[in-house]
């Protein structure tokens, strides 16, 4: 053995044991100690005058990292306590934050009555949560009474983390989920503009909160009837208790406010000045450090509009914002991947801002008063950047579960879309009448049918009552169209007085009809006129591809079920002003730009097999030039392979085809067809009985030259938690013995999208950043042939859709890609050719489409490739 090559065998072995401790330290290394918090009771001053005392129930979670660490209050949701939160709470301080929930006034075990996050109260008492950490010896100090503090939260969590921002510059980052702008247009929206003075009573979702869940929630909590209702007798106690039976725990001027507009079904002006004190739009400016905004498109309660309100008032300050559409909301519908995705989302943003260094012109998290810009692309400050939205991924045909991916933008480009198109629509002017009592009611969806069933989603079955619709279509679309943010279409009401409408959008097929978004409507009121009073209607925001041959269909009725609607008959005449639906979209989105998620986390022995194929291999430091020689220009030929198991049984038997440049090959097969043995002998792991295998023209053996331009994984790698993602990455690619700049270490990770988790221990990693890790460790050096074997072996369907994408481009440039699947819609979708093997033997070989074209229609418009597949291989279906 030369000393060069003695020193080779040397770092591939010390590799090796690095990679078997570390995968065995992971194991007996926990990632996110758990950690339990205490309960704690904290009193609290609040009301416009500081005279109201109120115990809030609370529980502390130290960090586990312990000494001073950055804090994190977690806000629950209306109808909630702190005990939704104990779990995430956990494993916050696992990650190293001080972390404090509490039962807001009026909920759980907390005294006081429900505010609606006034000024006036839940805000004094988050003032009094961050006094109360900033006296904990855990929490980390940016001033004398001024703690490192972020506050997280969804819904009425959301809000109070937006308005406690506003009022208390000590806060230093926020997340707010699936929260409002101003309470008041929540409640009485109108889509035209004219405010929520002229707004549609959203009565099913009022009269949930304030029947419902207030009555539900004074049941057993500290302070009961006579308590809420000041403790008086006689005639004061009587109204108490009706009013407490009405609404709850609320304060009585909350209660009258709804009492009096529930009657009326329209918006006073002491409404809308009641509900706005609790909303963000009354404080404009104010909020101005990083914010993190996460909305649901599958939400009548908040819709996209909040969010999108909200991003470009903190954005105009200066201070870092990102949006992010996610698939639920207040009417169910989310995944699990959607859940954990922005459990990591969030983790990540208050580690950005709580834990690492701030970026110029931001200190703590706050931007200085001449701040116009983070150095994130907010610029002029009059944009949010970064969006990302949850989109459909279609249905893994062997589970039938949805499956969900993330497109990403580098800016956010509002509801307007970053350009438009115009889709031309034509019907004529249609007589619809307003029915006596406002009955039968037209339906788009039902609210609240997520909270009273459990959380599921809303099935948002559409009904238009016939006479009270007025529907205008477009022709067959010739060519696609992706349709981010919210459509506007100009329309004529012909008549006489005030006229209420809602307005909906449809997405018509072949006699199937989807309303966008999971059935919302955009509620309006035109003063109609007999020579026709103009309107611009802006209808709810979505994300949606509207395929070639599909129609739009607008329609507009005079009733809706969760809305309050004229009891009086009437009828109006509806027709179209602009004769077009405009679009907006935004080409700059990109599916998946966030990373694919392709491998389960293997043990060590897993990683030992890795480390033993690069010890045999011998990724060398400069490949011999005949090994760089494409021979017939083929990334991999096999030609009659074959190998027997110790009993004489054929694994493999006689196996031909050629992979070219630029495919994407799914190596297709059920188990026991020999796909990974064949895998194995690609990577001259294993010796084959007969045949041979050529890579670029050049035969493969165990050690052969050529297996330095191949890249495979087998199970999993392997890595040790205490190091960085890219201490990981660097210490793999010592051991090839290959210079450091052969490793294109920047292409790997851009086509991976690891993202910032990169400088980050490995043991703080999520299980999709550990699988990004993986990404990116196979990528190292550009191999012109990738080759995956079960790649998406234990992962969640939405997880495996996202590495569509990648596959294509990596194989972008005449690189090749070879991967076995036994999911066959994700094979269909990424992969341009196929190999499928049956008990060893080759059965077909070609493009999708080519064997596609060899099976009949079943249920569908075309064969797919399952029925295609089980076919082929004698299985029942």
């Amino acid at each position: 053995m030369t000393f060069r090559g003695g020193r080779r065998a040397l770092a591939a072995l010390v590799a090796l044991a690095l990679v078997a401790v570390g995968g065995l330290t992971w194991y007996l290394w926990p990632s996110e100690p758990l950690v339990r918090g205490q309960d704690v009771a904290i009193s609290v001053v609040d009301g416009p005058a500081d005279d109201q005392h109120v115990t809030l129930d609370a529980a502390f979670f130290p960090p586990a990292t312990g000494g001073r660490a950055p804090a994190v209050l977690l806000a629950h949701g209306f109808g909630g306590s702190k005990d939704d939160l104990r779990d995430e709470a956990s494993r916050l301080a696992g990650r190293g934050y001080a972390v404090l929930t509490w039962s807001a006034r009026g909920f759980g075990r907390s005294t006081g009555e429900i505010a609606l996050n006034s000024p006036d109260y839940e805000v004094k008492d988050v003032r009094a949560l961050v006094d109360w950490l900033a006296r904990r010896p855990e929490v980390r100090l940016d001033a004398d009474g001024d703690p490192r503090v972020g506050i997280a939260g969804g819904s009425y969590g959301g809000a109070i983390a937006l308005m406690a921002a506003a009022y208390d510059t000590r806060i230093d980052a926020i997340v707010p989920q699936i929260t409002w702008y101003d309470l008041a247009d929540a409640l009485f929206p109108e889509s035209t503009g004219r405010g929520p003075e002229h707004g549609v009573f959203k009565k099913m979702w009022a009269g949930l909160f304030f029947s419902s869940s207030g009555s539900a929630l004074s049941g057993g909590a500290p302070g009961g009837p006579a308590a809420l209702a000041g403790g008086s007798s006689g005639a004061t106690a009587a109204q108490g208790a009706s009013r407490q039976a009405q609404c709850g725990r609320f304060l009585a001027e909350i209660c009258d406010m709804y009492l009096t507009v529930a009657e009326t079904g329209r918006a006073t002006p002491e409404a809308v000045k009641l509900l706005r004190a609790s909303s963000p739009v009354s404080v404009p400016g104010r909020i101005k450090i990083p914010t993190l905004l996460i909305q649901g498109q599958r939400d009548s309660l908040f819709p996209l509009g909040h969010a999108d309100a909200n991003a470009r008032a903190i954005a105009a300050t200066g201070a870092p914002v990102e949006v992010a559409w996610i698939s639920g909301g207040h009417d169910g519908g989310g995944s699990d991947t959607d859940t954990e995705w922005v459990e990591e989302r969030t983790t990540a943003w208050l580690d950005r801002w709580l834990k690492e260094s701030p970026v110029p012109g931001v200190q703590a998290g706050r931007t200085t008063s001449t701040s116009t810009g983070t150095g994130t692309g907010t610029g002029t400050g009059t944009d949010a950047t970064r969006f990302t939205v949850s989109r459909d991924g279609g249905r893994d045909p062997g589970t039938r579960r949805s499956l969900v991916v993330h497109a990403s933008a580098p800016s956010y480009p509002g509801l307007g879309g970053a350009s438009r198109t115009e889709v031309p629509v034509v019907g004529p002017v249609q007589e619809i009448a307003n029915p006596p009592g406002g009955s039968p009611a037209s339906v788009s969806i039902v609210p609240g049918m997520s909270l009273l069933g459990g959380g599921s989603a809303n099935p948002g079955v559409s009904v238009d009552i016939p006479g009270q619709a007025a529907m205008f279509e477009s022709a067959p679309l010739a060519t696609p169209v992706h349709v981010t943010g919210a459509p506007t279409l100009r329309i004529k009401v012909y008549g006489t007085g005030e006229v209420t409408l809602f307005a909906k959008l449809y997405d018509a097929s072949g006699g199937r009809l989807a309303v966008l978004p999971s059935s919302l409507v955009a509620p309006l009121r035109v003063t109609a006129s007999e020579s026709g009073a103009d309107a611009t209607v802006t209808l709810p925001a979505i994300d949606r591809r509207f395929d070639a041959g599909h129609r739009l269909r607008v329609v507009l009725t005079t009733t809706d079920m969760g809305y309050a609607t004229p009891s009086a008959p009437a009828a109006y005449r509806v027709g179209l002003a602009g004769g077009t639906v405009s679009l907006p979209g935004d080409a700059s989105l990109v599916t998946p730009a966030t990373g694919p998620a392709w491998w389960t986390w293997a043990g060590p022995l897993a990683a030992i097999v890795v480390a033993a194929a690069l010890l045999l291999a011998g990724r060398r430091r400069t490949a011999p030039a005949d090994a760089r020689e494409d021979g017939d220009g083929a990334p991999l030929r096999i030609t009659g392979l074959t190998k027997r198991y110790r009993n004489g049984e054929k694994a493999v038997d006689d196996l031909s085809f050629q992979v070219e440049k630029g495919q994407v090959l799914g190596l297709l097969g059920p188990n026991g067809a020999g796909k990974t043995t064949t895998m194995r002998m690609m990577m001259g792991l294993i010796h084959p009985d007969e045949g041979e295998i050529h890579i670029f023209g050049r035969r493969v053996v165990p050690g052969a030259p050529v297996l330095s331009r191949l890249g495979s994984f087998v199970e999993g790698p392997g890595f040790l938690p205490h190091l960085t993602g890219r201490a990981n990455l660097e210490l793999y690619w010592q051991a090839t013995g290959r210079p450091a700049a052969d490793a294109h270490m920047d292409e790997a990770l851009e086509i991976a999208g690891l993202g910032a988790a990169l400088e980050r221990a490995v043991r703080t990693y999520s299980q999709g950043m550990r699988q990004r890790l993986a990404i990116a460790q196979a990528m190292l050096g550009l191999p012109d042939l990738l080759v995956l074997d079960e790649p998406t072996n234990g992962l969640d369907p939405p997880q495996i859709a996202e590495m569509r994408a990648v596959l294509k481009a990596y194989a972008e440039g005449g690189r090749t890609v070879i991967v076995s699947s036994h999911l066959l819609a994700e094979v269909e979708q990424a992969c341009t050719h196929v190999v499928v093997m049956r008990r060893g033997r080759l059965v077909f070989q070609g493009p999708v489409a080519e064997l596609l074209a060899t099976g009949s229609p079943s249920d569908g418009p075309g064969p797919r490739l399952e029925d295609v597949f089980l076919d082929l291989i004698g299985e029942a279906r």
